[in-house]
């Protein structure tokens, strides 16, 4: 594994390509934790100390499940990251709140701490933002978390360049998790790319993958299980999905000269877009951990980093990121 610098902390160090678990509890079919826990064994053999999670997914059973695989770890191998404020009801299994009053930043973060079992989050996001709620007055409650020894640095996850500067002038941001890939690129490059690298703000790509479109496995839309959340989204859309996956087979070629798959071809471009990016593509796998990791060893030609990107145009991705609810919540 190679490892890249916390935005701008040289001491902190974390694996290039980290994991994101929300797959191993929910959204991407039936739950697997036997597969899951092998998966994550995997991944500590492998150098992958960056894990994901968040308080909602699954409504705590994500965090628990990493609790379980962490007890009688080495606490110090792995750079935990998990979030709150967005709150999933436990009838429906829809999220239709988003907290991120001072009041109870606290709480979570206390909750989250008994379910993975730790005294201590290296990284603790704001998953959303409510917009009625200052962004001063969340992070304020969220340094007082640093200052209590319960967590080491903050992030924040898809908010707007405006409020990251605000944020930033409370405390220091170490990461922003957005939305990244092949697939979607305008959440960062641009205005907010300027200002994380101004702040010395890492970013965290989530979904680099295209949630799973990119990894070139998946042919149609029918092979997606009824319990699938993807059915739900734009992209994976009957009438979007042909169009998608002709963007997958185009990076495909590419990758075959250059000699690696499309998953790690889209990763490769995403560390190549700078030192500052750390992608965190879930699975609960191994031979798509394997494969994931295997992308940090693909060192790309300037030539060959421009054609990748070439192959999927912004303009011929069909079909939005999120669902319109969800994307209500994003950009705040």
């Amino acid at each position: 594994m190679k490892f890249r610098s916390l935005g701008s902390d040289p001491a902190t160090q974390v694996s290039a390509i980290g994991l994101g678990c929300m797959g191993m509890s929910i959204a991407y079919g039936a739950a697997d934790e036997q597969e899951s826990l092998r998966t994550l064994d995997r991944a500590a053999e492998l150098g992958v100390s960056l894990l994901d999670t968040a308080d909602v997914y699954g409504v705590g059973a994500n965090e628990e499940l990493l609790g379980r695989w962490l007890h009688g770890r080495d606490r110090e191998s792995v750079f935990l990251s998990t979030k709150f404020g967005l709150k999933r009801s436990a009838t429906t299994g829809r999220v239709d709140e988003v907290d991120t009053s001072a009041g109870y930043v606290p709480a979570a973060c206390d909750a989250s701490l008994r379910r993975l079992g730790v005294d201590h989050i290296d990284l603790y996001y704001a998953h959303r933002r409510d917009p009625a709620v200052p962004v001063e007055e969340t992070v304020g409650a969220m340094a007082a978390l640093v200052e209590a020894g319960k967590v080491r640095h903050l992030g924040l996850s898809e908010v707007s360049p405006q409020t990251l500067r605000r944020a930033h002038a409370v405390h220091p941001i170490a990461a922003i998790q957005l939305e990244y890939s092949l697939f979607t690129r305008d959440v960062v490059e641009g205005e907010m790319l300027a200002a994380c690298r101004e702040l010395g703000v890492a970013v965290v790509a989530y979904s680099p993958l295209g949630r799973g479109m990119l990894g070139g496995a998946l042919h149609s839309r029918e092979a997606l299980s009824e319990e699938d959340n993807r059915r739900r989204w734009p992209r994976f859309a009957s009438d979007n999905i042909d169009a998608n996956l002709a963007l997958v087979e185009a990076v495909r070629g590419v990758a075959a000269e250059i000699g690696c798959t499309p998953a790690q071809a889209a990763l490769a471009w995403l560390l190549a877009q700078g030192p500052d990016i750390l992608p965190i593509p879930g699975t609960k796998r191994t031979r798509y951990l394997e494969e994931n990791v295997a992308a940090v060893d693909v060192a790309l030609t300037p030539a060959q980093t421009a054609r990748i990107g070439e192959a999927v145009p912004a303009s011929a991705v069909a079909g939005g990121r999120y669902p319109e609810q969800a994307l209500s919540r994003l950009g705040h």
